[in-house]
Parts: C-alpha cells; structure tokens; sequence
C-alpha cells in the first residue's frame, strides 16, 4: 500500500513537474527578451498561474514523497534512508520558497504599486525575478541528486526491488548533479547539453513510478527485510 501511494504521489510530482516546466514557462520565458516574457505572461496569465498551482503540488507531494521513502527503505540502512529523505526535504524546502520569485514576477507586471516605473524596467525586474527562479531551480536539484543517489544505492541493495532500478537512479542522480554544476562553474552556459545529460533521469524516475504503481515490492524480500531473525537462527549462528 504504502509503494503504491508513494507511486502515486511521484506520478503527480513528475507529471505537474512537466507541464510547469515545459507547457508553461517554455510557452511564455523568451530566453534574453524581457518585454517579450512579460506580453506573453500578461496575454496568458491562467496558464502562468497554473504553472505555479503545478508547483504548489509539487512541492506539496515531495514533502510526503520524503517520508514514504525513507519507510521503504529504511529496512536496507536507517541511517542512509533518513540521509535521503533529509536531503529531499531540503530540496522541497528550496523549490517552495524558489516559488516566491516565479509569483513575483507575475506580481510586479501586475500591481499597481509598481506602476511608477518605466515599462522596460519593470519587464527587467519581472524577468530578474524568472532569472533568480529558474537558478533556485537548480539549487534545489543539487540537494535532489544527492538524494537520488542515495536513493539509488538503497534500492539496489534492497531484496524487494530490482536492482536495475537503483542503476538507473544512481545514473539519474549523477545527471542532475552534473547540470546543475555546468550552469554554475561554465560561464555563459546555456544548458547545451542539459537534454542529454538528464535523459537518463526522465527514464529512471518514469521507470521508478511505473514499478511503484504496477509492482509495488517484493513481498517475501520485504518480510525477510522486515522481519526479525528467529530466535532459533540466531543461536545457530
């Protein structure tokens, strides 16, 4: 029960996740246009506002997310599993305060208290507060890879999960951190190649939610996870 919520709850971070990032903002952020951003946000405000209902839910489901999978996967290592779940927490922590600036930038095209200044310069301040959500972003993510790849060293070890999925999180983990590190140290990076280095993540993390979904765990490994040894197998050894 608890692997099928948590499927649910990563579907619904994967698929809101998706339509914020690539429905909403790609529509309506033209890349270095300011005046642009602004005529498309203000022309499509309720798409704009439920990109961030999107990531409202988000937000809200990874703070659950955190804790579902640090009971599946304490039995492997507490210690780690709670590790994990700390640095997802973090992560969720990030992305909901990251969302002030995505809400910022519609406030000030919006609110008549910014009125007084030029409209190129509250396009600038509209887009700087796009610029400061979208490296937020990738703030977040850096704690999220940390996460998945402890994730991913846990599912691997664990009886009641194939260990092809810890591979594919552990490759998810090593793509996230290394896009968020490019556009951090490479001046003027443009995220070039962050398509490919983050491919492996989509298929991982869709390969995650579809087992949570449709598999759940493995029963007889999760009892012998779970259960304590007989006492007569303890003397034994």
């Amino acid at each position: 029960m608890i692997a099928r919520v948590a499927g649910v709850l990563y579907l619904a971070i994967f698929v809101c996740g998706l339509f914020a990032e690539l429905v909403v903002r790609t529509r309506l952020i033209e890349s270095g246009d300011a005046a642009a951003t602004a005529g498309n946000i203000l022309a499509d405000e309720w798409l704009y506002r439920l990109g961030f209902a999107a990531d409202i839910v988000v937000v809200l489901a990874d703070a659950a997310l955190a804790v579902l999978f640090y009971v599946l996967l304490r039995p492997v290592n507490s210690t780690l599993a709670l590790l994990a779940a700390a640095f997802r927490l973090v992560q969720t922590a990030v992305l909901a305060l990251n969302l002030l600036n995505h809400y910022m930038a519609l406030q000030v095209l919006r609110d008549d208290a910014y009125a007084g200044l030029p409209g190129n310069e509250l396009d600038a301040l509209a887009y700087s507060y796009l610029d400061a959500h979208g490296y937020g972003y990738l703030i977040g993510l850096t704690f999220f890879g940390v996460s998945l790849a402890l994730m991913g060293y846990l599912v691997y070890r664990a009886p009641y999960f194939p260990r092809f999925l810890g591979v594919l999180l552990g490759l998810a983990a090593i793509g996230y951190l290394v896009d968020s590190f490019m556009f951090f140290l490479v001046p003027d990076y443009d995220g070039a190649v962050s398509p490919v280095v983050l491919a492996p993540a989509v298929i991982a993390e869709l390969a995650m939610i579809l087992w949570l979904l449709i598999k759940g765990v493995d029963l007889p490994g999760w009892r012998r996870a779970t259960e304590p040894e007989p006492a007569a197998s303890r003397a034994g050894a």
